[in-house]
């Protein structure tokens, strides 16, 4: 079983996200939201009215995950 860890530290409108997998970070509203992970990937996320969300992510992994 493995473990988890994450931490979220609000400053403003931004976020910082701490985990165990490194520190990301994100910036929005309640309509308009772009995050970074830690290994580099951005999501931007708009969400509609009536309760539809599109998100898309670009990049990829810098390093992958060997679990």
């Amino acid at each position: 079983m493995g473990w988890h860890y994450r931490k979220s530290i609000k400053v403003g409108p931004f976020r910082i996200n701490l985990s165990r997998h490194g520190v990301g970070h994100s910036y929005g509203n309640r309509r308009f939201h772009v995050s970074t992970t830690p290994d580099g990937r951005r999501h931007v996320t708009v969400r509609l009215p009536g309760g539809f969300q599109v998100g898309k992510t670009f990049g990829s992994r810098r390093y992958p995950r060997h679990y």
